[in-house]
């Protein structure tokens, strides 16, 4: 029977924001990724940071057609 914690090893990984129709590359070289959603700039992609600053992934991923 496995036990509790074998379980929580497979933690779900972030959003894919390059795949996200909120995405956006800026023209600011220090600040190249984006979220229009969030209003993210940030050298990480946004769903990382989203993740840093809540302690959860992303809840605006909406997928771009054809991905």
């Amino acid at each position: 029977m496995p036990k509790d914690n074998e379980h929580q090893d497979k933690k779900p990984r972030a959003p894919d924001c390059l795949k996200c129709v909120y995405f956006k590359v800026t023209w600011e070289p220090a600040f190249p990724r984006s979220c229009a959603v969030f209003g993210i700039k940030s050298r990480n992609l946004p769903s990382l940071e989203v993740l840093s600053a809540t302690g959860r992934h992303c809840p605006s991923f909406q997928p771009k057609e054809g991905f």
